[in-house]
C-alpha cells in the first residue's frame, strides 16, 4: 500500500464535494494516548486476572466508557465489574499523564494550523468531557477548535454515526461538507456512517479491506492531510 490510498472515485467525491469543515479524533489521532492506555490496559489485566486484554481493547477503541464497560462483561462475564476495571485503568493513567505528560502525535500542530486557515475545525472524541479539555489545554491545542463534543454527551459511542452527527450540527455544517479524521475502526465506521469524507491515519490498528473500502483516504501521517485537503 501507497502512503496514501486511493479509491477509484477518490477524485470524483473530491471534486463533488466542497469540504467547508474537518472534524478530528483525538486519541491515536492529535495526542498519543493510545500507547498509554494500552500499556495501562495489560497492567491492569494482569491485576484482574484477564486473557487476551489486547483484542479486547482494539475492539473497544473509539467506544465510550458505557460501550466499552458492556463490551467487557460481554467477554468477561455479565459479572465482571467493567467499571472497576476502567476506573483502575484511569487511575494508572492519570499517574502516567502526572509524571510523563501526553505527547502530541506527529505533525498535529502542523495539520491543525495549516487546516485552521482554510476549515472550521472541530473535535468528536469518545473520551470523557473533562479528560478531553485537560489534555487538549496541557497541550497547548485547544485554541483550534471550534466546537468539541464528546463521548459522555451522546448515548450512543463510535462506531454508531451519533457523535459526528452532534458535532456536524455543533458547527452548522452538513456532514457531507464535513472531513473526519480518524485512526481507529470504530471510528472510521462512525464518520462513514455518518456521512462525512472519511479519513484513516493509521495508529495500533492498521487498515483492513473493510476499513480501507469506507475510507476515502488512508495516509500513514498527519504530515500528509495537505496531500487530502
Amino acid at each position: 500500500m501507497k502512503d496514501i490510498y486511493r479509491k477509484n472515485h477518490y477524485t470524483v467525491l473530491m471534486t463533488n464535494r466542497e469540504i467547508k469543515a474537518v472534524i478530528f479524533d483525538m486519541d491515536g489521532v492529535l495526542l498519543d494516548t493510545e500507547t498509554i492506555s494500552w500499556r495501562n490496559w495489560e497492567t491492569a489485566a494482569e491485576e484482574f486476572g484477564l486473557k487476551n486484554i489486547a483484542d479486547a481493547n482494539k475492539k473497544c477503541m473509539g467506544a465510550n466508557r458505557a460501550d466499552t464497560i458492556q463490551f467487557l462483561k460481554g467477554m468477561y462475564g455479565q459479572d465482571f465489574d467493567g467499571l472497576k476495571f476502567l476506573n483502575r485503568t484511569s487511575e494508572l493513567f492519570d499517574e502516567v499523564e502526572k509524571t510523563e505528560g501526553i505527547p502530541l502525535m506527529p505533525y498535529a500542530e502542523e495539520a491543525l494550523k495549516y487546516l485552521t486557515e482554510k476549515y472550521t475545525i472541530a473535535l468528536a472524541s469518545s473520551t470523557r468531557k473533562f479528560r478531553v479539555f485537560r489534555q487538549l489545554e496541557a497541550c497547548k491545542i485547544i485554541q483550534y477548535f471550534k466546537t468539541i463534543t464528546c463521548g459522555d454527551q451522546v448515548e450512543h459511542s463510535k462506531p454508531d454515526p451519533e457523535i459526528y452527527l452532534k458535532a456536524c450540527a455543533s458547527i452548522g455544517i452538513a456532514p457531507e461538507s464535513c472531513a473526519a479524521i480518524e485512526d481507529s475502526p470504530n471510528g472510521v465506521r462512525s464518520a462513514h456512517a455518518a456521512g462525512l469524507f472519511t479519513i484513516m491515519v493509521p495508529d495500533k490498528i492498521q487498515p483492513t479491506e473493510e476499513l480501507k473500502s469506507i475510507s476515502d483516504a488512508v495516509i500513514s501521517s498527519l504530515k500528509e492531510i495537505k496531500n487530502i485537503l
